[in-house]
């Protein structure tokens, strides 16, 4: 379960704050009190001493033991690389195609299927107790470490460590640091395998330390909780997961639809949600153009790739999987893979080949609409509710498709100069 979520939004990228880190405010503060004196660089160094010091009282007040703490501490060492992707800005703004097709691939399909095959008894198991079936589980392992055999290469107590001990966001990563290292001594674990992302995140379902602590069960029943060795560890506890998430027994993910020629695209959205009824009444579609059927189910239409791109109707159990990971993209990722690992064909809408926007781009869309009165906040190159909402008075108001995305018409009209245009003229 990853930390840093793309934005749920036509476009998506990594929204990070930009705070300096330690070392940066140290730097800073030293510049002022000793105008061109040159740092030490055992100063940092001995600010993350002082710091993993203060996390070994707090770890012995709330029940570590004495010989876990004299075994880890000591061997705790700053990564400046956390820091450094921490911090880091994407360059580009990432396309809904772009997204899925690196994601919703033909060998994860079928890999998969693999798994189906070797896991068969223990996913219907799960699948009768928890509601979750089968194809969902292997969807999200796949999407999360491509089936485990890509886990993250980052000491995990390390990264969690380093991150406790910068400010920008200490007491959420000091309360995992404590859980993770609980949780190493719970489950008997070793620090040297607690390898994972940069952020902290562990496992065949990249669970954090307060996930794996609260959800993660022990599946083969070898009396250890183990998600990176254990495959049946991890599918039970994502079964677990999902489950204390609100996942609703019985029901699908959502779906690929048609939309009648004279959709009205405001009414896309979490916030225009109908029954299967009405919009089946509205000419609301399947894929294949049959009928999309009546009942009391509410759901929305998703257009990630606006109007001229794939249009899918989300259910609950959609924005249960945005609560394992806060994104369309990886929602839909998510719902499409595991309709195909069950059988499905995929998606039979065309992805259209759309722009790769530079975040500048993106911050030149927002100011134009904040100077003609479309409030979308403070320009930051993320395209979030708020400017998908400007886009979509911007479009109404001069009589084009409301879809709320940032299309090259869109660009044009607000007469954005693309920064790849503005390369190539140089």
């Amino acid at each position: 379960m990853r930390l840093a979520s793309f934005q749920s939004s036509f476009f998506s990228t990594f929204s990070f704050n930009r705070a300096v880190s330690c070392t940066s405010l140290l730097r800073t503060s030293i510049a002022l009190l000793f105008a061109g004196a040159a740092i030490n660089p055992a100063f940092a160094n001995d600010q993350f001493a002082s710091c993993t010091a203060t996390l070994a009282d707090k770890a012995k007040q709330e029940g570590v033991s004495q010989q876990i703490i004299d075994d880890v501490f000591p061997r705790l060492v700053h990564q400046d690389r956390v820091i450094e992707l921490d911090r880091s800005q994407p360059e580009f703004v990432q396309t809904f195609p772009g997204y899925f097709s690196k994601r919703v691939t033909n060998w994860r399909t079928e890999k998969g299927k693999e798994m189906y095959a070797k896991h068969e008894a223990l996913l219907h198991k799960l699948s009768d107790k928890y509601g979750v079936p089968p194809h969902y589980l292997l969807a999200f392992w796949g999407l999360e470490t491509n089936f485990g055999s890509y886990k993250g290469k980052m000491p995990v107590l390390d990264s969690l460590a380093t991150l406790a001990c910068d400010k920008r966001r200490s007491k959420y990563f000091t309360q995992e640091f404590l859980v993770a290292v609980k949780l190493m001594e719970r489950e008997k674990l070793q620090k040297e395998d607690m390898i994972g992302s940069w952020a902290g995140a562990m496992g065949h379902t990249q669970f954090m330390p307060s996930a794996y602590t609260h959800y993660a069960i022990d599946g083969d029943g070898d009396g250890q909780v183990n998600l990176w060795a254990s495959e049946e560890d991890a599918l039970s506890s994502a079964a677990n997961f999902l489950a204390n998430l609100g996942w609703e027994r019985g029901f699908r993910w959502g779906r690929e639809v048609q939309l009648p020629k004279d959709f009205n695209y405001q009414e896309s959205g979490y916030k225009n949600r109908k029954t299967l009824s009405e919009w089946n009444a509205q000419g609301v579609k399947k894929a294949d153009g049959s009928a999309l059927g009546e009942g009391d189910t509410s759901a929305y239409v998703i257009v990630p790739a606006g109007h001229n791109g794939p249009a899918f109707i989300a259910y609950k159990n959609f924005r249960v999987i945005m609560r394992w990971n806060n994104s369309e993209f990886y929602a839909i990722a998510v719902g499409v893979l595991a309709d195909r690992i069950a059988g499905a064909s995929g998606i039979k809408a065309t992805l259209p080949d759309l722009p790769a926007y530079n975040r500048k781009d993106i911050i030149a869309l927002q100011s134009k609409l904040n100077d003609l009165g479309f409030d979308v906040g403070k320009p930051d190159g993320i395209i979030g509710p708020a400017t998908r909402e400007g886009i979509r008075n911007y479009q109404i108001s001069n009589n084009m498709i409301a879809d709320g995305f940032p299309g090259l018409e869109v660009m044009a009209a607000l007469n954005v100069k693309l920064e790849r245009d503005k390369a190539t003229q140089s």
